[in-house]
C-alpha cells in the first residue's frame, strides 16, 4: 500500500469553515476594546443577568456607547432603551446576550442582520445539552459563517478588560469598586472558573490585562485569543484554562510564539485520564494518552502546566515581576527550625536544588547568627547578642542577594514584633529582585503581618505547600526556557513517505512491523516466518541455535501469557515440538485469536530491555515514546514522550528524564549501555511515525535489547496498527 496524506478530522473541518465563511466584521482587538455595546435583555434589576451587566458597565466606567435592548422599557439604568437591535442608532461593535436558549438563535440572527460585529453569548443549552442544543449551536455557526459576525460562547461568562473599563459579564464578583488592571492575560473555557480566578487574584493584589471566557468555542477559540495576547504589548504573561483544543498544530505554534516573545505561558488542563480498547492493546496508546501528549507538547514549547488555577496566576505574577534568566538554587529563611527542616525536605523532593551560599555570604551571616544558622537554611532563631530589630531585614537582604540564590522561600511562625519584622523581610525580598515565596503559617496571629505585606505589594502565602507549588512552577518555567532549542534533522538514507511500502491496515504482525523498522535503519533480530512446525524447525537450523519461537497472531498482545513464546530452543526437534504444542494449546488458552504461523528468531543477548513506541495523536500528530521495556513498562510506567520527529539531543533528554536513567550510564558497577544506539532508534522511529502520517495508529518496539556501550541495540519484538484515513469518521 503506497501511503498518501489526506486532510482528516479537525483539520478538514477547519479548512472547510475557513473557505466558506464571510470576512470577519471586526477584529479581536475591536471586540476586546469596543466603542459600543448592546445588552439584550437589559434591565434595571440587578437580580437579572441583563440588569447586572448594565450596572457593571456603568459602574466601572465604560466610556463607549451602551445600547440597552428591551421592548418593554424606554430607559434602563439611565440609558435610552431600544425595542430591538435594528433600532439602535448604529450597529454596535459587540452585543451580549443572556436570553433563553430557544430564543437565542433568532436574537443572534437579528443582531447579524443589524450589522453587529460580535455576539457574546452567555446563554446555555447548546452542544452541552443534547441533540436539540447541538442543532441550535450549528445554527449559530451557520449565521457566523454567512455574515462574518463573530461569536464568543455560547455558555460563557463574557469579557473583563480592566484597562478599557469593560465589564461585559454578569458575575457578582464584579460588584466591586475596582477592576484591578495588570499585565496578565487570562483565557478560560469555563466562565465560572474565570470569574473566581479574577476575584481570588484581586485578594492577592494581582490584576489582569484581559479576561476572556470562551465557553463552547463555536467561533472564536482559545488559539484566537492566545495569538492576540502574544502580540499585545500590554500582556506580559498568559494563563489558560483548557478543557479541549480544536487545532493542536495551531496551539503548538502559538505556544512556541509565546516562548519567542518572552511571555510566560501557564496552563491548567482538565481531562488527565483516558481509556478504551486501543489503550488495552498497546503500551504506547495506554501510556501516551491525550493528556500525556499535551504535556509533552507544552514541555517542548516551554509552556508550564499547573494543577491549580490560583498557583498558575500567582506564578505568572511573580514571573512578570522578576524576569529571568536565573541561575542557582533556593535559599530558605525561617523563624523556626522545624519550618526550615520541612522546607528543606520538600524542596529536595521537588527536585529543586538548595543554593550553595558564597563564602562571603556565610561570613556576613556568621557575624549576625550563631554558626549552625549561618548557612542555608537560615534559622532566625539563632541570633547573636546584642539583638536588634533591624537584624531581621539585614539577614534577609544578605541571604537573598547572594549570587547563587535564584529563589527565596520564607517560612514565618509567630515571633516578637511580627508585623515589623515581616515587613522587613518583604522589603528585602523586593530589593533582591528575585522570586521570594513568603509563607505565614499562623492563623489570626498573622493578620497584621499579612496586612503589612499587602501594604508594600508583596505576595504571600498562608501555607508552606502553597508557596512550594508556586516555587515549583517558577523553577519549571526557568528550566524549560533555558533548554536549548534543537531542530530534528532527518537521518540520511530513510525511504520517506513517498516510497514507504506499508503492509496494510489493522493490527500488524511483528514481522510486518520489523520490515518497516529495518527499512528505517533500526537493527532487528534475524528471523524467519514459517507456516508449520516442520518449516519452523528447518528455519531454525538456518538461523543457528539457540533460537526463540513465537506464534504469529496479529490480535494477540501478551504472547508470553498464553505460552506463545518459547526461548532457548537448542535443536530442530525442540523447535518442532514447541511449535506443535503451541498449535495445540493456543486454541484453548486464547480461543479468540487466529494462529497464522510461527516466527523463528535468533537469540539476542544484552544488558537491558527498552521500549520505543510511537502513535498518532488526533490533535498533535505523531509522538514518540521511550522507557524501560519488557514487563517493567507495565509495572513502573517509566516513560518519556515528545512530539515527533525528535533530534538526537531531544532523545538524550528524554532518556535522561527517566527514573531508570542511571541504569543506562552504569549504576552500581553495571556496565554503561549503548546510549547512542537507543538514541538512534528513537530518532529513526520518530521519523517513521512522521512518514506514516495519518495512517499510523500506534507502533512499538518492546523490547529493544540494549548491549554494552559500543555494542548496539536490536529490536526483537514489535507490534503496530495502521489505518486508512479515508475510512475514518470525521471528527466534530
Amino acid at each position: 500500500m503506497k501511503l498518501t496524506t489526506v486532510p482528516t478530522g479537525a483539520a478538514l473541518h477547519t479548512a472547510e469553515l475557513a473557505g466558506g465563511r464571510a470576512a470577519p466584521r471586526v477584529t479581536l482587538d475591536r471586540i476586546l476594546h469596543p466603542r459600543s455595546v448592546a445588552v439584550f435583555g437589559a434591565s434595571d434589576s440587578a437580580d437579572k443577568f441583563g440588569g447586572r451587566i448594565m450596572h457593571f458597565l456603568v459602574r466601572h466606567g465604560f466610556a463607549g456607547e451602551i445600547y440597552p435592548i428591551n421592548p418593554r422599557r424606554r430607559e434602563v439604568v439611565g440609558r435610552t432603551a431600544y425595542p430591538s437591535i435594528a433600532e439602535a442608532p448604529v450597529p454596535p461593535d459587540v452585543a451580549i446576550l443572556a436570553v433563553p436558549a430557544d430564543a437565542l438563535v433568532q436574537s443572534v440572527a437579528e443582531a447579524a442582520e443589524a450589522g453587529v460585529g460580535c455576539c457574546v453569548i452567555i446563554s446555555t443549552g447548546f452542544a452541552e445539552a443534547g441533540p436539540e442544543g447541538m442543532a441550535r449551536q450549528a445554527a449559530l455557526v451557520e449565521i457566523a459563517c454567512h455574515t462574518g459576525m463573530r461569536l464568543i460562547g455560547p455558555n460563557c461568562m463574557g469579557l473583563i478588560v480592566p484597562h478599557h473599563h469593560l465589564a461585559l459579564c454578569s458575575s457578582v464578583v464584579l460588584d466591586t469598586d475596582r477592576l484591578r488592571d495588570g499585565p496578565i492575560g487570562l483565557v478560560s473555557q469555563s466562565g465560572a472558573l474565570m470569574v473566581s480566578i479574577f476575584d481570588r487574584a484581586g485578594d492577592d493584589g494581582i490584576g489582569f490585562r484581559h479576561c476572556v471566557s470562551l465557553g463552547n468555542q463555536v467561533d472564536l477559540e482559545i488559539c484566537d485569543v492566545l495569538e492576540y495576547l502574544i502580540g499585545d504589548p500590554g500582556t506580559e504573561a498568559i494563563c489558560l484554562y483548557v478543557e479541549g483544543l480544536l487545532d493542536g498544530a495551531r496551539f503548538r505554534r502559538a505556544a512556541s510564539a509565546a516562548r519567542q516573545a518572552g511571555k510566560p505561558l501557564l496552563i491548567v488542563k482538565t481531562g488527565r485520564t483516558a481509556g478504551g480498547v486501543t489503550a488495552a492493546r498497546s503500551h504506547t496508546a495506554s501510556l501516551a494518552g491525550s493528556f500525556e501528549v499535551f504535556e509533552a507538547v507544552c514541555r517542548e514549547e516551554g509552556a508550564v502546566l499547573a494543577h491549580d488555577p490560583d498557583d498558575m496566576v500567582r506564578a505568572a505574577h511573580l514571573l512578570v515581576r522578576h524576569r529571568g534568566p536565573r541561575h542557582g538554587g533556593v535559599a530558605i529563611l525561617s523563624t523556626s527550625g522545624g519550618g526550615a527542616g520541612i522546607a528543606c525536605d520538600r524542596v529536595s523532593e521537588l527536585g529543586i536544588p538548595l543554593a550553595v551560599l558564597a563564602p562571603e555570604t556565610r561570613a556576613r551571616l556568621g557575624e549576625m547568627l550563631l554558626p549552625p544558622q549561618a548557612d542555608n537554611p537560615v534559622d532566625l532563631g539563632g541570633r547573636r547578642a546584642p539583638e536588634s530589630l533591624e537584624i531581621t531585614g539585614t539577614v534577609a537582604r544578605v541571604l537573598f542577594e547572594d549570587p547563587h540564590v535564584a529563589y527565596g522561600l520564607v517560612i514565618l511562625t509567630s515571633m516578637p514584633f511580627f508585623p515589623a519584622r515581616t515587613k522587613m523581610i518583604g522589603e528585602a525580598a523586593q530589593a533582591a529582585g528575585k522570586p521570594v515565596m513568603i509563607a505565614l503559617t499562623p492563623g489570626a496571629a498573622a493578620s497584621a503581618p499579612r496586612e503589612a505585606l499587602r501594604a508594600i505589594g508583596q505576595l504571600y502565602f498562608d501555607r508552606t505547600e502553597d508557596a512550594l507549588r508556586v516555587l515549583a512552577l517558577i523553577a519549571a518555567h526557568d528550566a524549560l526556557r533555558a533548554a536549548p532549542a534543537s531542530a530534528a534533522e532527518r537521518p540520511e538514507g530513510l525511504p520517506g513517505a513517498s516510497v514507504i511500502d506499508a503492509p496494510g491496515t489493522g493490527m500488524l504482525t511483528g514481522s510486518e512491523v520489523t520490515r518497516l523498522l529495518g527499512a528505517y535503519g533500526v537493527p532487528v533480530a534475524r528471523e524467519a516466518v514459517a507456516a508449520t512446525p516442520q518449516a519452523a524447525a528447518e528455519a531454525a537450523a538456518g538461523i543457528g541455535f539457540p533460537v526463540v519461537l513465537k506464534a504469529v497472531c496479529r490480535d494477540l498482545v501478551h504472547k508470553s501469557d498464553v505460552g506463545a513464546v518459547r526461548v532457548g530452543l537448542e535443536s530442530p526437534a525442540a523447535v518442532e515440538t514447541a511449535a506443535g504444542e503451541m498449535a495445540t494449546t493456543l486454541p484453548r488458552s486464547a480461543p479468540l485469536v487466529h494462529l497464522e504461523g510461527f516466527v523463528v528468531q535468533e537469540t539476542v543477548p544484552g544488558e537491558a530491555e527498552v521500549i520505543v513506541g510511537a502513535r498518532r495523536d488526533p490533535l498533535f500528530g505523531p509522538v514518540v515514546m521511550v522507557g524501560l521495556g519488557g514487563i517493567a513498562v507495565e509495572i513502573w510506567k517509566d516513560i518519556a514522550l515528545a512530539p515527533a520527529p525528535v533530534s538526537a539531543a531531544q532523545a538524550r533528554t528524554m532518556l535522561a528524564s527517566l527514573v531508570a536513567a542511571p541504569l543506562f550510564t552504569g549504576a552500581r558497577g553495571r556496565p554503561p549501555l549503548d546510549l547512542d544506539a537507543i538514541v538512534d532508534a528513537v530518532v529513526r522511529i520518530s521519523w517513521l511515525a512522521v512518514d506514516l502520517g495519518p495512517h499510523l495508529v500506534d507502533l512499538e518496539v518492546n523490547p529493544l535489547i540494549v548491549r554494552r556501550a559500543g555494542g548496539g541495540a536490536v529490536a526483537v519484538d514489535a507490534r503496530g496498527t495502521l489505518t486508512n484515513p479515508s475510512q475514518e469518521e470525521p471528527r466534530t
